[in-house]
């Protein structure tokens, strides 16, 4: 075996168990669901992250492109465009939210919007941390407390815009879920869906006492209440507004 055949079959390697090596599990369409209960991290608070940044170009489409150029070297020359999407050029404001429903009937939402940020020790066992405007590398945060398990039936976490400017194409997305034990669990939204204003990242079950993450990852056109004609949670939406920067 060649040096450069050794180094390219190393890097093979390590790219196929890349999961493993950053202990990491990724949902896919082929790979759907986890179960936290087998993963032995069905206890203490479940840390659920949603962090984001502005694309700056499309490198999918240039990486596409570079192919084209062994038909047409002259295109090598050529200054490529590349048009940057900047908050300067629109304001993403993406907020995490999530529906819940308890095993007791109750049934709300913890969201930024209105102020409904939940109780961790008390009902409904969800709490969301804050509400990150600019897209930091911290994001924003929800809080799962699984040693209620017990009275959680079902919740449904999703992201929205909140200035209603649909752009989820002009941003990385993704939801980390991060369990009081085991590997952290990532939902990237990669799907380009230029006009959707929310999208439905994925669901945690409690099937028969087994807590089961599902990828979802439906971008819907409207807010809330689509969100909740699809899944059939069947609450009262009306219009909400956050509170000024500092308020709660």
């Amino acid at each position: 075996m060649s040096f450069w055949e050794g180094l390219l079959r190393g890097r093979s390697e390590q790219f196929e168990s890349g999961s493993a090596a950053t202990n990491c599990i990724e949902l896919t369409k082929r790979n759907p669901a986890v179960s936290l209960t087998k993963q032995g991290a069905a206890n203490g608070n479940l840390r659920v992250n949603l962090s984001w940044r502005m694309r700056t170009s499309d490198i999918e489409g240039r990486s596409k492109t570079s192919g084209k150029l062994l038909q047409n070297p002259l295109k090598m020359f050529q200054p490529e465009v590349v048009q940057a999407h900047t908050q300067g050029v629109v304001n993403v404001d993406l907020d995490i939210g999530c529906l819940y429903e308890l095993t007791d009937g109750a049934k709300g939402v913890v969201q930024p919007l209105g102020g409904f940020f939940g109780g961790l020790n008390e009902p409904p066992y969800v709490k969301l941390s804050g509400d990150d405007r600019f897209g930091s590398p911290s994001g924003e945060t929800i809080y799962v407390n699984l040693d209620h398990r017990e009275s959680i039936k079902r919740l449904l976490f999703f992201v929205y815009i909140y200035d209603q400017t649909p752009a989820f194409d002009r941003t990385y997305a993704k939801m980390t879920l991060y369990p009081s034990n085991g590997p952290r669990i990532e939902i990237d939204l990669e799907e380009r869906a230029p006009q959707a204003r929310s999208c439905a990242v994925f669901a945690l079950d409690n099937v028969k006492g087994e807590l089961i993450v599902h990828r979802e990852v439906k971008f819907v056109y409207g807010f809330q209440a689509e969100l909740d004609r699809l899944y059939g949670w069947g609450l009262q939406w009306g219009r909400g507004y956050k509170a000024r920067s500092g308020e709660r």
